[in-house]
């Protein structure tokens, strides 16, 4: 095992029961490099069960393999993941590649064995990106999605000592959490039974909710879009730091900024620019609210999201969304053009809060087109104050 392996202490430790296995290596035996289906070596050489605590990893720790892509579960043993063709397929959890090849039924496979026992199957790939004993991070990405003509979809698995186990006992498919719970893996003779030791608490999905309710600190953009967040208190403290991946999505990836918010025209949003029918995201998870043709906006997408805010998208040349319709962040919702008073193929963005217009780069830093690491103290009264967070990580 290589220096850098050793040196690694990973989110995913293995706590309370005495560990029995080798972490991974990053050598594999010719079967090991073959199979995808195969016994993790030392897995319970030196005792019959371990468990893995996923509460104390953070949120670079973890990506769900197609962050924008709709998820649902296969026999109880595979997630079917689709998405747009060429989507990247990204790596769940930081380790070690043990297989990447062609396999007959499954076409293109990755199989990334992690330091907490546990194994990570990305199946259907149209093309591998990495190479057997090569290191890799949570969200790096490991695959091309595959493509069968009518869909693009990725089916992804997790196994413990070569055998796949029920895939929601780790993920909430929907919104594709990770359960923030300790998992026991215990051998029964030739078996390996998972069970739920110690569950994540019955209030988890619901807390940031709960806090902002209370003039506290919201870590979270989901939640009931149509549930007031200002019933106990007059301010809501969201902390864009600690937004995961998943949970936001810059509005036109790889766009620049050919007008800016507010100037002497007083425009209402942030002009971004790509090429034509380029796919427009959900900048958040939220509820379509509007999806037509807008007088001067033309082809234009409101969203409503949690914590008041809104977005809107204009001048599209379609829309790919209808309202009422649940959208991820992430999720395309439209492509670019020049409809309404557009004299050039763009995205015209805007962040509305409590129905007044606000400056996009309160949200969003557009130079790197990624979130601003600050704090938002949002106002009942529709104020929005900013916060630096200067120690902030960036993801």
């Amino acid at each position: 095992m290589n220096t850098r392996l050793r040196q690694i202490v990973m989110g995913l430790t293995l706590i309370g029961i005495t560990t029995g296995f080798m972490p991974a290596k990053d050598t594999f035996s010719a079967s090991e490099q073959q199979q995808i289906s195969i016994s993790t070596p030392g897995l319970f050489s030196r005792s019959n069960a371990f468990s893995v605590d996923f509460s104390i990893l953070k949120n670079s720790d973890y990506s769900f393999p197609l962050p924008v892509g709709k998820a649902e579960v296969v026999n109880q043993q595979e997630v079917k993941i689709t998405t747009t063709q060429g989507d990247a397929v990204k790596a769940m959890f930081e380790g070690v590649v043990r297989l990447s090849r062609s396999v007959n039924r499954f076409g293109n496979v990755v199989v990334i064995r992690h330091n907490n026992g546990l194994e990570t199957v990305y199946s259907h790939n149209a093309q591998n990106l990495v190479q057997v004993g090569q290191h890799v991070q949570a969200g790096q990405t490991i695959a091309i999605v595959g493509y069968d003509g009518a869909q693009a979809y990725t089916l992804f698995s997790i196994m413990v000592n070569g055998a796949r186990i029920n895939p929601e006992t780790i993920l909430e498919i929907k919104s594709h959490r990770l359960r923030k719970q300790t998992l026991l893996c215990k051998r029964v003779g030739q078996r390996v039974s998972v069970t739920v030791s110690q569950p994540e608490p019955s209030n988890a999905g619901s807390q940031s909710l709960a806090m902002a309710n209370k003039g506290g600190t919201s870590n979270s953009m989901s939640g009931d879009v149509d549930k007031n967040p200002f019933e106990g208190g007059n301010t809501i403290r969201l902390n864009l730091s600690n937004l995961s991946k998943m949970e936001w999505s810059y509005p036109l990836l790889g766009s620049k900024v050919i007008s800016p918010y507010g100037g002497k025209r007083h425009h209402s949003g942030v002009d971004l620019k790509t090429r034509p029918n380029d796919n427009v995201r959900a900048a958040f998870d939220g509820v379509v609210t509007r999806s037509g043709r807008f007088s001067g906006y033309g082809n234009c997408i409101v969203i409503k999201h949690a914590n008041s805010l809104e977005t809107l998208y204009s001048h599209q040349s379609k829309n790919l969304v209808k309202a009422g319709q649940r959208v991820k962040a992430g999720e395309v919702i439209g492509l670019t053009g020049r409809t309404g008073r557009a004299t050039t193929e763009h995205l015209h963005f805007e962040v509305h809060f409590q129905g007044r217009k606000v400056n996009p780069a309160v949200v969003f830093d557009h130079a790197n087109r990624s979130l601003q690491q600050c704090t938002l103290v949002l106002s009942k009264n529709g104020n929005i104050k900013s916060e630096r967070n200067y120690f902030a990580e960036k993801k």
